[in-house]
């Protein structure tokens, strides 16, 4: 078995041991967010860690109300940016700690006036010195260099602070539910989509809402354990260029678990099985030639950590078949020191 599909398969034990020891910093944590909210939210992040903080973004201005933008470290790096960012806070989202831009950017966000908070898989690193406050993702040292079990602790940990901030126990309930659900999402059999992909050099992703943030994930690990050239579009926007893309045989892969924009994707699916697309549909069974089944997260906020939870296992599947080890990706190492 591959350190990939092992560390993927850990996750859902992962989640277990996070939602049980970090209740009481997540508690008090929002407590304080909810006697001085902040004006808006900043995120600071890069790869895997990224598109953790866009599904975070998404849940925190659903559920709040509050803007959250996503800053270029570059502009802290390179550019030195002025930043007057008084009342707002400034989120990093780093699994080793250790990249110099993002510890860069945390600490002129910190000059700036912002608050800051750090999740974080090792506290005791430069970024969760840089930062006032951390929140733990209780991964555990993480040896693939395809993220896997940390990625959905950065989702799983985002969805508790939101939860916690909104006081929406519906969420939490969830929550604390996930780890069973993920243990069946990662049993699904999605062989079609081996099937389908095993030739394949492009595809791609399309998700939409939170889910936008799973299927740019799923790309990035396309692109790094199996070397497609896989590229994440939403749903809404895959109608604006994109589909010029589309030729018979031309793959693409459709994340549509329930909630209010399942019905859009499942209609986004038959048009482009349609134009002779070869349609891998995550969904409930819909007829499509490659459906792959979906397990229920209890919550649609959560139904994006179960897509990626079988399409992990998939991945490393889809790696070996295509003569890959999804352990040794070319040219990458596991921490990425960028400046």
């Amino acid at each position: 078995m591959s350190l990939m599909l092992n560390e993927a398969l850990s996750a859902p034990s992962v989640l277990r041991t996070q939602w049980h020891q970090n209740q009481a910093r997540v508690a008090a944590l929002a407590k304080t967010l909810l006697a001085a909210p902040p004006r808006s939210i900043l995120t600071v992040a890069r790869g895997s860690s990224d598109h953790a903080a866009a599904f975070f973004g998404y849940l925190a201005m659903k559920h709040l109300g509050c803007p959250v933008a996503s800053l270029p470290p570059s502009l802290s790096t390179e550019r030195a940016a002025p930043w007057r960012v008084t009342d707002q806070l400034a989120i990093a989202f780093s699994q080793s700690g250790e990249s110099p831009d993002l510890i860069t950017t945390q600490r002129a966000l910190a000059l700036g006036g912002a608050r800051t908070l750090a999740l974080i898989n090792a506290e005791n690193t430069p970024l969760a010195a840089a930062s006032d406050q951390t929140l733990p993702l209780h991964a555990g040292r993480e040896e693939s260099v395809a993220a896997t079990k940390s990625y959905l602790a950065t989702l799983a940990a985002g969805s508790h602070l939101v939860g916690a901030w909104a006081e929406n126990a519906a969420l939490l309930d969830a929550l604390e539910a996930l780890p069973a659900r993920l243990e069946e999402a990662a049993a699904l059999n999605w062989q079609p989509a081996i099937d389908t992909l095993k030739q394949a050099d492009r595809l791609l992703v399309i998700g939409r809402g939170s889910g936008l943030a799973v299927a740019q994930e799923a790309a990035l690990k396309f692109k790094e354990t199996c070397g497609i050239q896989a590229e994440a579009f939403s749903g809404a926007e895959v109608r604006h260029g994109p589909m010029a893309l589309i030729e018979p045989g031309y793959p693409v892969m459709i994340f549509a678990p329930q909630g209010p924009e399942q019905t859009g994707l499942l209609a986004l699916a038959d048009d482009l099985e349609g134009m002779g697309a070869r349609v891998m549909l995550a969904a409930d069974d819909h007829g499509s030639t490659s459906h792959l089944p979906v397990v229920d997260a209890g919550h649609e906020d959560l139904q994006p950590l179960s897509i990626i939870q079988s399409f992990y296992s998939m991945a490393a599947a889809l790696a070996e078949a295509r003569g890959s080890n999804p352990d040794q990706p070319r040219h990458l190492r596991k921490v990425t020191r960028t400046r």
